[in-house]
């Protein structure tokens, strides 16, 4: 790759391990000499799923309704897009995404929505541009939901995470998604990713400042030259 990707973007279902792997991500680009930075571009579900209880409700889905949730999560995954892909363009930084739009056409196929709250999805979603690489954690649906029940801090259920998979895998833009076996160990899964990511050489600091000191004499001596032609 001949300049550094502005947009990295990790998808996958729950417990294919999305959030450990684009902070990892971010933080091995970082450490490297490269301005890379986590954004989180969360629908909001697992929130709403901890606020449910307050209520007296299960989850999201109980205390919002499954088209009242779908349609929060889109809006806030819409937000939370917008300003990450707006910080991105003020700051220059590549952007490693935890989460995409992929995420939310996936969710709406997992969850039986209609095809009409695709393109109604899509169509407000076309605002942002596709990642310069995508990369799907494709988890044995066990695997991840074994995880899920580890981490103790929602559920869901193996019906939904077999839905999940296989609506990622039917997107027209699966084609372009870069495969990472998420079965094993985080650290097994950074390796392959890191593989995957073909990456320009960092402009170390030190010619960074030589560059600039050079631009700035080159200015100064055209200035000066200026003024002596106008004086001549």
């Amino acid at each position: 790759m001949d300049s550094m990707p502005r947009t990295v973007a990790l998808i996958g279902i729950d417990g294919s391990g999305k959030t450990t792997q684009a902070h990892r991500l971010a933080d091995d680009l970082a450490a490297s000499g490269h301005h890379a930075v986590y954004r989180r571009n969360a629908g909001g579900r697992h929130w709403f799923g901890r606020l449910a209880p307050r209520f007296g409700r299960r989850d999201g889905d109980d205390l919002l309704g499954e088209k009242g949730m779908l349609l929060a999560e889109s809006v806030l995954r819409w937000l939370s897009l917008l300003r990450t892909l707006l910080r991105r363009l003020v700051t220059g930084e590549t952007a490693v995404m935890d989460r995409y739009t992929y995420c939310q056409y996936a969710s709406l196929r997992a969850r039986g929505g209609h095809r009409s709250g695709e393109r109604r999805a899509r169509l407000a979603y076309r605002l942002f541009p596709a990642p310069d690489v995508t990369f799907l954690l494709a988890v044995d649906p066990a695997v991840a939901y074994a995880r899920i029940e580890a981490r103790a801090t929602d559920h869901e259920e193996m019906d939904y995470l077999r839905a999940a998979d296989a609506a990622y895998r039917s997107l027209p833009e699966s084609g372009r998604f870069v495969m990472i076996d998420a079965n094993g160990s985080p650290d097994q899964v950074a390796l392959e990713i890191r593989s995957r990511l073909d990456l320009p050489q960092p402009v170390p600091a030190k010619r960074l400042r030589m560059f600039f000191a050079l631009g700035s004499l080159l200015a100064g001596l055209a200035a000066v030259g200026y003024q002596v032609l106008e004086v001549w």
